[in-house]
């Protein structure tokens, strides 16, 4: 899995981390959980600040 497959990051987050309101992750966890992934195969130097950005309102989408 990649950076720009944010959706699909998402839904594994959220399967991952049920208990946790993703409004308040700050983007430090949110990096170190997606790198945790156990499909999660990416360089960790691709991601930015607009990627976090996307995967926490995807993420927020999915529990909503």
């Amino acid at each position: 899995m990649k950076w720009t497959e944010v959706q699909e990051i998402a839904i594994q987050l959220a399967d991952a981390h049920p208990d946790v309101d993703p409004l308040k992750v700050n983007f430090v966890d949110l990096m170190g959980w997606v790198i945790a992934l156990p499909e999660f195969d990416d360089d960790p130097k691709h991601c930015g600040e607009r990627i976090l950005e996307g995967i926490q309102q995807a993420w927020i989408d999915e529990v909503a």
